[in-house]
């Protein structure tokens, strides 16, 4: 049975810090690549951070400079550090395994709640 779980989410204040992570059981690991997704109220979910199997990593505009993913296939765990954190970024994170092998295997986790606020 595939598994992924977020964990690292809680309340911050603006400006601070936070690092997330989502373990993932169930799949080879390290073929996967791995996304960071997230969903404020009210609005649409949103792409947020990406990294490949081979490390290469991608990351929305609005959270470049900011967000840090990164992966331990050794734990099957990727990571997203969230620094200099702001209002906006105010949402449930989500992390998600795509891998194309003969057809796609993609999976979401449940979701973690960040809030920064003062």
């Amino acid at each position: 049975q595939v598994q992924l779980v977020e964990s690292g989410g809680g309340l911050v204040q603006p400006g601070g810090s936070l690092r997330l992570s989502c373990a993932a059981s169930g799949i080879v690991f390290s073929v996967f690549g791995m996304d960071w997704y997230r969903q404020a109220p009210g609005k649409q979910r949103e792409w947020v951070a990406g990294i490949t199997s081979g490390g290469s990593t991608t990351y929305a505009d609005s959270v470049k400079g900011r967000f840090t993913i990164s992966r331990d296939n050794a734990k099957n765990t990727v990571y997203l550090q969230m620094n200099s954190l702001k209002p906006e970024d105010t949402a449930v994170y989500y992390c998600r395994a795509r891998v194309v092998i003969g057809i796609m295997h993609d999976y979401w986790g449940q979701g973690t709640q960040v809030t920064v606020s003062s």
